[in-house]
């Protein structure tokens, strides 16, 4: 079994979005996949309503994921951490509790943009139209982890 995390800042918009596409492009046999934010504002809530409709506009539904925040067992938990934008990198790799932990967090849009370090936008405060560019960003992303975790197994 491989161990995916996605983390965002409140997990409630751009790692939810992330956990159901990866989710709906593995299989549960193979791949366990979650989400988590690097704050605690939202723990125990379901996803906003905005990142809930747009997955479901393409057949996903998040609507049963919660809320939580990451932990420094998470280290131990996944194989592989993907965080949405390099502020959600900082905070991550500050709780890493040695370096092999540090080596499985990643930028999610590196898998696409290699190398460029380039943030998800929060599309949070954005109107809905954030939240259709989001996903698609992630998508593309989701799809490129899909093909790397395929050729490595």
């Amino acid at each position: 079994m491989i161990n995916i995390l996605m983390v965002c800042l409140g997990n409630i918009c751009r790692s939810p979005l992330a956990e159901g596409i990866l989710r709906n492009k593995l299989t549960s046999e193979k791949y366990y996949i979650d989400s988590a934010g690097t704050a605690g504002y939202h723990i125990g809530k379901q996803p906003d309503d905005r990142s809930i409709k747009v997955a479901k506009k393409y057949s996903i539904d998040i609507s049963n994921q919660k809320c939580r925040q990451f932990t420094v067992a998470d280290f131990e938990n996944f194989d592989h951490i993907y965080v949405m934008d390099m502020s959600n990198y900082k905070n991550v790799i500050a709780l890493a509790p040695n370096d092999k932990a540090k080596q499985k967090v990643l930028l999610i849009l590196n898998e696409i943009f290699p190398n460029d370090n380039v943030d998800v936008p929060d599309p949070y405060y954005g109107g809905d139209d954030g939240f259709e560019k989001v996903f698609k960003m992630l998508d593309k992303s989701c799809a490129a982890i899909v093909l790397k975790l395929k050729q490595n197994s």
